[in-house]
C-alpha cells in the first residue's frame, strides 16, 4: 500500500487518531484492518505534522497526517500437516470449518502445535488464489524459525500483535467443543466479521446433553466473569462483568424421571464458556463436562458420559452470517459427531 496523506476535516477535530484513521481508512479498497493500523502507529509510521503521535492523542481541524503503512506482520504459528478438520465451505474472503471435539483452535501457552491454525497454514488457506500475486492484506505465512534465520528480520518494537499467532481468527469453540466455525482469509474480511459478532448479528445455536429435566424454554441473561474461587472457570454470579445471554429451548427428553435433556441453546452474546456456565448455573450441567459439572452416577448417564471420550456434550450445529465481501446471507449446518450421536443412542434406552 502506498504512503497515505490526510488533512483533519472540522467535524473530526478532537477525535483520537486512530479511531479517525480506522473510520477514514475502512472505507479503502483493500483498507487497513484496525489491528494493522495500531501497529502502524505503534511503530512510528504515523505522523501529524510531522511529530509521531499515540493512538490516543486528539486530532486539531487542519492537521496533516502521514500513514506510512508496514508489511503485514509475519505470523509466529508453524505450519503443521496431519491436522484433522473438515472443511465445509471456502472462497477468496473465508471459509467454515467443521472443528472435531479435541482441537485447540490457535496456539497459546501449553499449546504451541496442533492447533487448529497449525492446519490452517499447512492446507495453505491464507496463501494468495491461483494465479494471483501476494497483496497486502493476507497475513504473511513467514515462521519464527525463517524469521529467525533471515539477515533482514528485525525484530518488531512495542507490544506483540496477538493477530501472530491467530490469523484469520474472529471466534473459538472450546477444544472439547465440536462444530462450525468461520476464519479469515484476509485482514479485512477479518474486520467485518469482527464487526458482526461485536453487534451479535452472528447466528449460533448449539445443541447440548443437559443432566436434568429442561421443560421449558428460558433465556439466561446474567452477567460473566471469572469465578472468584477457580481461576480455571467462569460464572454467572458475579457482581462485576459481561454481559451474557443464552436461550435455551428443550428438544428431547431422556427417562420417564427426566434424567437428562437434548437442548438447543441459542447464543445472543458469546463469552468464554457462556452455555457451559448458564446450564451448569441452571443446575442443568452438560453431560461429560468435568470442569463445571460432577460425574454422573446413574449408570446410564455415565456409559453416555463414557461414550463421549472425555469431552462435553456441547457441538455447535448452525452458523450463519452476512458474507464480508458480497454482503450475502451465509448459513451452515452440521450434524453432531458420532460420539455425540452414540451418546445420544445410549440416552434413547433409558426406560
Amino acid at each position: 500500500m502506498p504512503p497515505i496523506v490526510l488533512v483533519v476535516p472540522r467535524e473530526a477535530a478532537g477525535a483520537r487518531l486512530d479511531r479517525f484513521l480506522a473510520q477514514t481508512l475502512s472505507a479503502m479498497e483493500a483498507g487497513p484492518s484496525r489491528s494493522e493500523l495500531q501497529r502502524w502507529i505503534e511503530h512510528g509510521g504515523v505522523t501529524v505534522d510531522g511529530v509521531v503521535k499515540k493512538a490516543g492523542d486528539k486530532l486539531r481541524e487542519g492537521a496533516k497526517i502521514a500513514v506510512e503503512p508496514e508489511p503485514p506482520a509475519p505470523t509466529d504459528a508453524i505450519a503443521q500437516d496431519g491436522i484433522d478438520f473438515e472443511i465445509v465451505y471456502m472462497d477468496d474472503a473465508v471459509l467454515v470449518i467443521d472443528k472435531p471435539a479435541g482441537l485447540v483452535v490457535h496456539p497459546a501457552r501449553g499449546h504451541a502445535s496442533g492447533t487448529l491454525v497449525n492446519g490452517l497454514l499447512a492446507r495453505g488457506v491464507f496463501d494468495p488464489p491461483d494465479g494471483e500475486e501476494e497483496i497486502e492484506e493476507r497475513p504473511s505465512v513467514t515462521t519464527k524459525a525463517s524469521r529467525a534465520s533471515s539477515p533482514d528480520h528485525v525484530p518488531p518494537s512495542g507490544p506483540p500483535d496477538l493477530d501472530r499467532s491467530r490469523p484469520g481468527i474472529v471466534h473459538r469453540l472450546d477444544k472439547g467443543t465440536s462444530g462450525l466455525m468461520v476464519v479469515a482469509r484476509h485482514p479485512r474480511a477479518r474486520e467485518h466479521l469482527k464487526a458482526q459478532f461485536q453487534v451479535h448479528s452472528i447466528e449460533r445455536e448449539y445443541v447440548a446433553i443437559a443432566r436434568a429435566d429442561v421443560r421449558e424454554a428460558t433465556t439466561h441473561a446474567t452477567l460473566h466473569g471469572r469465578d472468584p474461587r477457580d481461576r480455571l472457570k467462569f460464572s454467572s454470579k458475579v457482581k462485576t462483568g459481561k454481559r451474557a445471554v443464552t436461550h435455551v429451548r428443550p428438544l428431547e427428553h431422556f427417562g420417564a424421571d427426566g434424567l437428562a435433556t437434548l437442548v438447543s441453546c441459542r447464543l445472543e452474546t458469546g463469552r468464554t464458556h457462556q452455555i457451559r456456565v448458564h446450564l451448569a448455573d441452571a443446575k442443568a450441567p452438560i453431560l461429560g463436562d468435568a470442569l463445571y459439572g460432577k460425574p454422573a452416577k446413574h449408570p446410564i448417564l455415565r456409559e453416555a458420559a463414557e461414550a463421549l471420550r472425555g469431552h462435553p456434550a456441547l457441538h455447535a450445529r448452525v452458523l450463519g452470517f452476512v458474507h464480508p465481501m458480497t454482503g450475502n446471507t451465509m448459513r451452515f449446518e452440521s450434524e453432531p459427531p458420532p460420539d455425540f450421536q452414540l451418546a445420544l443412542t445410549i440416552l434413547r434406552a433409558i426406560p
